[in-house]
């Protein structure tokens, strides 16, 4: 197996380099000539690049202004792979923050099977890059140093991850909040400066329209998807809809809250990212990136079978097998058909309900609080403590977290000195 896992991922990395080259991905396309039309009055908006809306922020075309100069071919490839290198990032941060030894090769080749992950680059997608921006982040809030950067760059490019703004000040970690907040800030302002009319459209106008995308289509995995779908038309959503992700929003910061509390900022980011995804409107199955932290957790929390279950989902995304592009059956309520239309979103649902119920169960690493993994991983030893979790992480009675073998290694290694020669002989 050890064999064969780095080649896997040298043919997937292959796959990549030729596909970059030959296909024609439709939202960089879409990214390349916004770069172009930015500074061209509020012509981004106002006028369709590649027959689709750009519908995203004036700063995300900003972005794209000197690869807009370059032959399309050319920075289609070089977008690919800086996107590729901003998920091997991401893969490293997460397994840092797991404080897990995995095989790290395997889990990039995995991760690169996930629907999301391989739709993200089909698409040329910038989702890859906010996954990477937003797990640093929370890594250095984890172990307590200053953050919020790439947290604000993030929500400049697109503006579902500033619902990690809320969790940081939520959590009380009020300087990054207000980092991550003068990052968005910055940010959009650099691009009302580039282009002000385009900015002007945008956050007083298109910002609020969901018109321009196909809010029925079966790749928007929201609530706000599914019910347009089942009701037979947005027209069909009223007002009250309004409720679902407020009450949705709520709730889940509320979780992410309590695991942050408990020194498990891993979990508090994988239920934020979730939540995110839920309280959007729009949630193409491209955005679902999250699942890679959230397989993470459940991994690392022993939930094998159910990361299992989820892996195969959405490695199948059993979604694309259903009725869609306007076939009769997309719409209105089918028992077994809506549940599986909706895979992403009941899957999203059921990982906020799991890790609500997970937080009446034993601490995620274990009753004797915080200690030294089997190997000795300092670095979660340190992430728990800069966290400033409660006593009954340390087990001394006050502050933070003690930096410790648990009992059973503190056994192990009286065993080895204690125990004669024959102990070590035995290993």
């Amino acid at each position: 197996m050890k064999r064969w896992v780095p080649l896997v991922l040298v043919i997937e990395v292959a796959v990549l380099a030729v596909f970059s080259v030959v296909y024609d991905s439709l939202d960089f396309r879409i990214y390349w000539l916004g770069g172009d039309a930015v500074t061209d009055g509020a012509r981004l908006y106002r006028e369709q690049l590649a027959d689709h809306w750009f519908t995203n922020t004036p700063f995300l075309a900003a972005l794209f202004t000197p690869l807009s100069a370059l032959p399309l071919t050319v920075a289609r490839v070089m977008w690919q792979f800086a996107a590729l290198g901003a998920f091997v990032w991401a893969c490293r941060t997460t397994l840092r923050m797991t404080g897990r030894h995995v095989p790290f090769v395997a889990v990039v080749a995995a991760g690169l099977l996930l629907e999301p992950v391989y739709h993200s680059f089909f698409l040329g997608q910038v989702n890859l890059f906010l996954l990477a921006l937003v797990v640093a982040d929370m890594h250095r809030v984890a172990l307590g140093r200053p953050a919020g950067i790439g947290i604000g760059i993030a929500a400049a490019i697109k503006l579902t991850p500033a619902v990690f703004i809320v969790l940081l000040l939520v959590t009380r970690r009020t300087k990054d909040a207000v980092t991550a907040a003068a990052a968005f800030a910055v940010c959009t302002l650099l691009a009302y400066f580039i282009a002000p009319e385009a900015s002007r459209v945008y956050w007083l106008d298109t910002f609020y329209d969901t018109s321009r995308v196909g809010v029925p289509y079966i790749s928007n995995q929201s609530p706000f998807g599914a019910l347009t779908r089942i009701l037979r038309g947005t027209a069909e959503v009223g007002d009250w809809y309004t409720a679902i992700p407020v009450s949705i929003g709520v709730f889940g910061i509320a979780v992410a809250v309590l695991w942050a509390r408990r020194g498990d900022w891993l979990s508090a980011t994988a239920v934020t990212g979730v939540t995110g995804l839920l309280v959007s409107p729009i949630s193409w199955a491209h955005h679902w990136v999250w699942i890679v932290p959230a397989l993470a957790v459940l991994l690392r929390n022993g939930d094998r079978r159910t990361a299992l279950a989820g892996y195969v989902l959405f490695v199948l995304s059993p979604l694309w097998w259903t009725p869609h592009n306007g076939h009769p059956l997309q719409y209105g309520f089918h028992p077994l058909l809506t549940p599986v239309a909706n895979c992403y979103l009941v899957a999203g649902i059921f990982f906020l309900a799991h890790m609500t119920i997970r937080l009446r169960r034993q601490d995620a690493f274990g009753r004797e609080g915080c200690t030294v993994p089997e190997r000795g991983d300092v670095e979660t030893c340190r992430i728990l403590s800069a966290s400033g979790a409660p006593s009954r992480w340390g087990g001394s009675g006050s502050g933070p977290c003690s930096c410790r073998p648990g009992p059973e290694r503190r056994a192990r290694t009286r065993s080895r000195w204690h125990g004669g020669p024959s102990s070590w002989a035995s290993r």
